[in-house]
């Protein structure tokens, strides 16, 4: 028998250390050729490792959380034939079982696709309940699943069976944590009464030191105007009343268009600015960054040249984006490039917002919710009438460093001016 020792490869992103996020192996376990080893989190996406030899792990260079460098030790293994040198790993984690570093849950795995949804749905209370627990206790024994993941089940009351698993067909906490977001009657446990400390790792972490560095590094200003949307949505639902086989059109597509339609008068904002080289980039095309909630947390795909796309190209883009970063099949270039953040709450948007800038953007637009409220409008004769009319804010925060409170002011403007007379974001 000998030693193989399994150093972290570079990803091949110029990146020079990586988190561990998750980790599929433990002290003592078998791991098979191609087998997985652990998740690690770069700065722009999470890589599956998987081990070039089958051996039996004995030593981990890590628990979840920590960072391994490009090249260091990740795990040694016992394997057949030569032996090569073994790195003596730091002494609280060459030997300690995963299973006990790993006490701090994983971040949450990208929730199913919606149209998954439906098969992950646990159905009427009343299947769970006592007359039926042993037909669901049947189905749940031959599902496959660790038995810590078993015991969380049981404490949350969820059916494994009713859990859409991992690709390999074995139920993780991850799959736990997906079925739990989207169904709200259940509820993680109960805190008994005790305080939680809950380590940031993973996306989470990420998204913590991002947001630390943009409010760090950028003096914010934000500026809000109110919109009436009252013809946009009635054209909205023309286009919508007769779709053929175009994807049903929502306002995100249509504001993206016109703002698209507006940002060539305001080359500032379409822009990064490089802080340390004390250089601004403005870009022709347009790499729309729409800011997209998952259960791990808050993640970017962009909607490349978005000034080209018409609003059904782009409503099949933004649903495919944000599909695949709810379920975690987001590659690197499609979370990387954006030159300007487009951020929704949707029906939570609330009368305003103050966005935080995806730096190293300059500018983040946020529509915020759309309400119906009487105005006074004219009539056509030189008055007024009273009216319901629908009207939407639109926030916007820059970069104060490189975009005048004026340009802002003007580009929100214009984009109002577009927003309120829908019919020129389709003229050519």
């Amino acid at each position: 028998m000998g030693t193989y020792t399994f150093r972290l490869p570079d990803v091949g992103e110029g990146i020079a250390e990586a988190e561990i996020v998750a980790l599929h192996v433990q002290v003592g376990d078998t791991v098979a050729e191609d087998g997985r080893l652990a998740d690690m989190m770069t700065d722009k996406a999470t890589v599956e490792i998987e081990s070039p030899v089958a051996g039996r792990v004995i030593q981990i260079a890590g628990a979840v959380g920590d960072m391994v460098a490009i090249g260091a030790p990740l795990v040694v293994l016992e394997v057949e034939g030569g032996t090569e040198a073994a790195p003596q790993l730091p002494a609280d984690t060459a030997s300690a079982p995963v299973a006990e570093a790993s006490a701090i849950a994983p971040p949450p795995a990208p929730p199913p696709p919606p149209s998954q949804v439906a098969l992950a749905s646990p159905g009427p209370a009343a299947e769970t309940e006592a007359p039926h627990h042993s037909r669901a206790a049947a189905a749940s024994a031959k599902v496959l699943a660790s038995p810590a993941v078993r015991a969380r089940a049981a404490e949350l009351a969820i059916d494994l069976a009713a859990v859409r698993p991992a690709a390999d067909g074995r139920v993780r906490h991850a799959d736990l944590d997906a079925f739990v977001a989207y169904n709200a009657e259940y509820g993680t446990p109960p805190l008994r009464g005790q305080d939680q400390q809950v380590r940031v790792t993973g996306l989470r972490r990420r998204i913590a030191e991002n947001m630390a560095a943009s409010k760090h590094h950028i003096p914010h200003f934000s500026y809000v105007e109110e919109c009436d949307v009252t013809a946009l949505e009635d054209m909205r639902a023309q286009l919508n009343a007769a779709p053929g086989d175009r994807p049903r059109l929502t306002l995100l597509p249509l504001l993206i268009v016109a703002i698209c339609r507006t940002l060539p008068d305001f080359p500032m904002l379409n822009a990064r600015y490089d802080d340390e080289a004390g250089v601004v980039t403005r870009f022709a095309a347009v790499h729309v960054g729409m800011a997209t909630q998952t259960p791990a947390g808050l993640m970017v795909p962009i909607i490349r040249d978005a000034q080209s796309q018409n609003p059904w190209q782009l409503a099949r883009e933004i649903a495919a984006l944000a599909h695949a970063a709810r379920n975690g099949t987001a590659t690197s270039l499609q979370l990387t490039g954006s030159t300007i953040t487009v951020t929704s709450l949707g029906p939570l948007g609330g009368i305003a917002s103050t966005p935080v800038i995806n730096r190293p953007e300059v500018a983040i637009i946020g529509p915020n919710r759309i309400v119906e409220r009487p105005m006074f409008v004219p009539d056509g004769m030189g008055g007024e009438r009273l009216e319901k009319r629908k009207l939407m804010n639109i926030s916007i925060s820059c970069d104060h460093r490189v975009v005048d409170g004026w340009d802002a002011a003007s580009f929100v403007q214009a984009l109002k001016r577009l927003i309120e007379t829908p019919v020129l974001m389709l003229a050519d």
